[in-house]
């Protein structure tokens, strides 16, 4: 599974997390930097990752057209970035599940 960070998550979870997700990407790595929210979900979709965000609208990202990437939701607040790396290691087998199901939309808290 390849991960997309969004903007709001620390790029250095990309390296952080290479043992577990490796290929993936953070938005500051490339030409989304400042794409909006739909080209990112498009992207996302496009190019097969999982959009991993703190960005609660993406919960109605539904409205985009195409069907849509899955998206983990990290639903924590304000969270070191070993918190979140810590959060996302503490659910791997929860995401290895989700990347199988039919959820579009995995909240980690």
């Amino acid at each position: 599974m390849r991960l997309l960070f969004d903007q709001n998550l620390a790029h250095s979870l990309v390296r952080r997390l290479d043992d577990q997700f490796p290929n993936s990407t953070h938005l500051s790595q490339g030409s989304l930097e400042t794409a909006t929210d739909a080209a990112v979900w498009k992207w996302a979709r496009d190019h097969d990752h999982v959009l991993v965000t703190k960005d609660h609208d993406f919960e109605q990202a539904v409205e985009f057209p195409g069907p849509p990437p899955k998206c983990l939701l990290i639903a924590v607040g304000n969270a070191s970035t070993d918190d979140v790396e810590q959060l996302i290691r503490q659910s791997i087998a929860d995401i290895d599940a989700f990347e199988h199901d039919g959820r579009r939309l995995m909240a980690l808290n």
